[in-house]
């Protein structure tokens, strides 16, 4: 049984009940109304399709479309008219409307129309719930903190995400939380309702990396067997992230400032210049400064992306801060695990505090995460965090009298961890409190293998 609610204007009686007794037979709500003026009042009471007569007493059906659509953009609009004219229709169609019918019409051929109309926006709030769903965890307020550092940076952060600047850059440490802060700058502007894309430079080599940004034509290279459309076409209208754009090759380097300048780029093996409208956010945890003296980076390409630059304090600069992230993430948590830790202990919030945060928010996660798994209390402990039994001494790495190669101990950890998990990389870097790209890194550094 349907449930929208459906308006007939029309100021000849027998074809207002004919229309409205037939679709109250299919299931729907109707109200009626005579003239123009009538039928807008009743659109405020809430409906969801409009079946308008073009001409009536007081004003005509454009005009009741118009009003319609300024007030109410969601409500469908079908035109009725015993007068059409192909320059009525067109004019109805760009104001909006959905349909144009003719007079004398078949109540079975409206009724169709109806129900696909109705599809139409039942499929439009669909996308919308599914929208507003997916960008509901990258509000401004999902950025935890609110010491002097966090306060400047999402004030700073706001105001970048409502300007209309098509370039920004991302920098601060590894861990800081800068794939999040993308998605925020991404879903607070303007371009929020488009795609959002995201890359990790290093994640590819560079011949794959450029045919994934740009896309490729037929017969580019041997497995090119069709057109295929890069991540700058997909994201139109939208924003493209750039994660580790300091690892990327200087031939990439130039084609990614050429399409910078100019808004243009042609697919691999292709000839044509295309357009789009994209928001490139770049994010590196490099000195892209020194990257440049070292001739690994274009001077050029740093200033064209450093013109709105952003960078993430690190963890340790904000240390008033640990409290709130660790209630954060023990909500986040307690749903995820279905668990009921109430909160943490002095003793372990002042434990939190006093830790360094080499790895910033992203490892503050992570020890969250395992003390919750681990906790048998109520309330966590500092016997549940890591940092509690290296400085007892009861756990932790005891630096031998004689001293260590440092990178060999490394290498051993990650062949040791990736050994324990079977090679499964997601869980051997949860093992050394990385994410994948770094231990991908250091299995490429050591050439490591199974």
């Amino acid at each position: 049984m349907a449930h929208e609610t459906l308006l007939v204007i029309d100021d000849e009686l027998l074809i207002r009940r004919s229309i409205a007794r037939r679709l109250q037979a299919a299931g729907y709500e109707v109200v009626e109304a005579e003239d123009g003026r009538s039928g807008l009042a009743e659109a405020a009471a809430g409906i969801d399709l409009a079946i308008v007569d073009f001409r009536l007493p007081d004003i005509d059906g454009i005009q009741v479309l118009t009003q319609l659509k300024q007030s109410y953009p969601d409500i469908i609009v079908i035109l009725l008219t015993a007068y059409a004219s192909v320059d009525t229709a067109v004019q109805a169609m760009k104001l909006g409307a959905y349909h144009f019918a003719n007079k004398p019409f078949d109540l079975e051929a409206l009724v169709v129309m109806v129900e696909q109309a109705l599809e139409t926006t039942r499929l439009r709030r669909e996308v919308r719930r599914l929208h507003q769903s997916q960008a509901a965890p990258y509000r401004l307020d999902h950025l935890v903190g609110d010491a002097r550092e966090m306060r400047e940076f999402k004030a700073l952060l706001a105001r970048i995400a409502a300007s209309p600047a098509s370039t920004v850059l991302l920098t601060g440490e590894s861990g800081t939380g800068k794939d999040l802060t993308a998605k925020i700058l991404h879903y607070t502007s303007s371009r929020a309702s488009k795609p959002f894309v995201n890359i990790t430079c290093s994640a590819l080599p560079e011949t794959l990396l450029e045919s994934e940004l740009f896309g490729y034509e037929r017969g580019a290279f041997t497995d090119a067997r069709q057109q295929k459309r890069g991540l700058f076409e997909q994201a139109d209208g939208g924003t493209v992230f750039l994660d580790e754009i300091g690892e990327m090759t200087p031939p990439l380097q130039a084609k990614i400032l050429r399409f910078l300048e100019e808004k243009a780029f042609r697919r691999v093996g292709g000839s044509a210049d295309i357009r789009v409208d994209v928001r490139v956010v770049a994010a590196t945890n490099r000195t892209l400064e020194d990257e440049v003296s070292a001739g690994r980076f274009r001077e050029d390409l740093f200033y064209r992306l450093n013109v709105l630059p952003l960078r993430l304090p690190p963890l340790r600069a904000h240390l008033e801060d640990v409290e709130a992230l660790v209630r954060f993430y023990i909500d986040t948590f307690n749903r995820e695990f279905k668990k009921n830790i109430a909160g943490i202990s002095p003793a372990a919030l002042t434990l939190l505090r006093s830790h360094s945060w080499p790895g910033n928010v992203r490892e503050l996660r992570n020890v969250v995460e395992r003390a919750m798994l681990l906790a048998t209390g109520d309330l966590l402990e500092p016997i549940d965090f890591p940092m509690a039994h290296a400085r007892s001494g009861t756990q932790g790495f005891q630096l031998p009298a004689d001293g260590v190669v440092l990178e060999q101990v490394e290498r051993d950890l990650v062949r040791q961890a990736l050994d324990r998990v079977d090679w499964n990389r997601t869980r051997a870097a949860k093992l050394l409190g990385l994410n994948r790209d770094q231990i991908n890194y250091r299995i490429e550094k050591f050439k490591l293998q199974q």
